[in-house]
């Protein structure tokens, strides 16, 4: 089973889409985008993602996508 990472339509429209992009062309993880996540303070101040379930936060594209690459090592699936 593959980590899956959720992405807010809106929070990719704010800057995040690079990221997805990037986490899109990983055989390893499944990336998803759906319109709305409910984390609307989140996704109006920082560029996010849930991984597996559990939010994790970055000020640039990079940064967010090393965040969740680093979650992802930190918290594997079992």
């Amino acid at each position: 089973m593959n980590p899956i990472i959720e992405f807010c339509v809106s929070n990719l429209a704010n800057g995040a889409q690079e990221a997805f992009e990037t986490l899109e062309k990983d055989p390893d993880l499944d990336v998803l985008d759906y319109g709305c996540l409910s984390y609307c303070s989140k996704c109006s101040s920082t560029l996010y993602a849930l991984v597996n379930g559990d939010v994790v936060e970055a000020d640039t594209p990079e940064e967010l996508t090393e965040r969740i690459y680093k979650h992802v090592e930190e918290n594997p699936l079992f």
